[in-house]
């Protein structure tokens, strides 16, 4: 028998978030420098959280090289 999905371990719900706590925000904008710790907490900049990476391509030249 399988397992309906909604039975499925609690593991399976955790992902990436794609926000930060406030606590995180400004741990990661003291490490870049970008406010001081003394600073207000309003008015923080936003911050990233992940970026994407795009695959390199082959140089044109090494594709040629290839066909020959």
């Amino acid at each position: 028998m399988s397992i309906h999905p909604s039975l499925k371990g609690i593991d399976t719900l955790v992902g990436e978030r794609s926000v930060f706590t406030r606590k995180e925000r400004l741990q990661q904008l003291l490490k870049e420098g970008k406010v001081a710790a003394d600073g207000s907490v309003y008015g923080l900049p936003k911050v990233r959280t992940k970026f994407k990476v795009k695959a390199k391509k082959k140089a044109k030249k090494d594709d040629e090289d290839e066909k020959k």
